[in-house]
């Protein structure tokens, strides 16, 4: 039987450093591997011995894409670990800052690492040259969602403004009519990304998904929520370790997650789609029914409509925050004083999906654990999947465009590979 392998030292058009390697004998895939080989960096080990209050700008440093979500799962878990109630209206500045997050950096992963795929170009610098009107839409989109987290956040890189408890401090009447405006223009824009991305053509695939995301009975979820499972079950963020675990692969410097004695799931955009497609506004959801999408996804190429459609709404759900706003009366709820020995648990919705925080606190607040789980660890071994089953679905291409499909196969759930990389422990084995 003839024995083909197919490798790709480095993946383009992706965050962070990453290769595949996939092994056939026949038509039958005997190894299909997302290798992901960035250097660990270990960010569990040095927030040990820090304060409680250093979390938040320490783990947005993990990701210069999503560096909101890793503060406000953050801040979640150590809020819940203090007992502390942030205000409605600090709750609601935070629901906008991660709006803008969602919509720079799904608008960059549609426009400049997707996009090429469908429409036969190697990069957006060449797509630029075809459809300059498209990428032009894409970095305005991406800029009006920068715009959100300067207002918010400080700056649009490594946000500086959030803190446990609140905000440091909060816009003024003035900048959020500013924002307002800006978020007002990104409407259409956001509108015609879903008609530009539901026109690329589509294999008829389907992928027997199990969807995780976070749920919540009053709104599509970004900040908070009870994670449920397609499989038919929903536990609080306190029971996560207890149904999701981590474990070492010899080929990747990235854990993989998976549900106890079921395997792999899938975070991200088609799990939070199918999850609470009732919970979109009606705008969004006839957007969808106009792209031709049911309620639940289950092709990975159209990925692209979905986070589309997560434009349009993070647009729609930001300009409401921005036209509500009134100036709260404080920045931030007081913190306990001492602040004593505790444990919480925080888990939020990043672009790419589900991210979970522990920590345990000792007396005055010191950081004695720190457990991260970020989308892309979890969404690793369902990648791997998708590659096997789409090498099975075409053993006769020649090995340039499979390993173009096969590129293609993992750009669909944009992995974060930076995100994935900061574990404690390593054992790599090489053979």
């Amino acid at each position: 039987m003839t024995e083909r392998t197919i490798r790709v030292d480095y993946l383009a058009r992706v965050e962070g450093e990453g290769a595949f390697r996939l092994r056939m004998t026949g038509g039958r895939v005997e190894e299909a591997e997302l290798r992901i080989f960035e250097p660990p960096r270990f960010f569990e080990a040095f927030l040990k011995g820090r304060s409680y209050a250093e979390a938040p700008d320490i783990t947005a440093r993990i990701c210069g894409i999503c560096p909101v979500a890793y503060q406000m799962s953050s801040t979640q878990a150590m809020e819940r670990a203090l007992g502390l109630r942030v205000d409605p209206a600090l709750k609601d500045l935070r629901r906008l800052l991660y709006c803008g997050e969602w919509i720079e950096s799904h608008a960059l992963h549609i426009y400049l690492l997707h996009a090429p795929d469908f429409l036969g170009y190697p990069d957006a610098i060449r797509l630029a040259k075809d459809h300059p009107e498209a990428v032009a839409r894409g970095l305005a989109l991406k800029k009006a969602g920068n715009a959100v987290l300067e207002t918010l956040g400080g700056r649009s890189v490594h946000p500086i403004n959030v803190r446990v408890g609140g905000f440091y401090r909060v816009p003024t009447r003035e900048e959020m009519d500013r924002l307002r405006s800006v978020l007002s223009g990104a409407l259409a824009e956001a509108e015609e990304t879903v008609r530009f991305v539901s026109g690329f053509p589509f294999p008829p695939v389907e992928e027997d998904y199990e969807f995780v995301a976070l749920t919540s009975p009053d709104e599509y979820p970004l900040g908070e929520g009870t994670v449920t499972s397609s499989a038919g079950f929903t536990v609080p963020p306190e029971r996560f370790e207890e149904v999701f675990e981590e474990s070492q692969v010899p080929y990747s410097h990235a854990l993989q997650s998976h549900r106890r004695k079921a395997g792999a799931y899938l975070v991200g955009p088609l799990a939070r789609y199918a999850l609470n497609h009732d919970r979109l506004t009606p705008r969004v959801r006839q957007a969808a029914r106009d792209a031709g999408l049911p309620p639940v996804v289950r092709n990975p190429d159209q990925s692209i409509v979905v986070r589309a459609l997560e434009v349009l709404y993070a647009v729609e759900e930001g300009l409401r925050l921005a036209e509500a706003y009134r100036v709260p009366p404080r920045p931030a709820v007081e913190m306990p004083d001492p602040v004593p020995a505790a444990e919480g648990v925080g888990i939020t919705e990043a672009p790419r999906g589900m991210l979970y925080h522990r920590y345990r606190l000792g007396e005055g607040g010191i950081i004695q654990e720190a457990r991260i789980v970020a989308p892309t660890s979890q969404n690793q071994a369902r990648i791997e999947e998708d590659l096997r089953h789409l090498a099975e679905r075409t053993p006769d291409l020649d090995e340039a465009r499979l390993t173009s499909a096969l590129e293609h196969a993992i750009r669909n759930h944009d992995p974060c590979i930076s995100c994935a990389t900061h574990f404690l422990k390593l054992d790599l084995v090489r053979q």
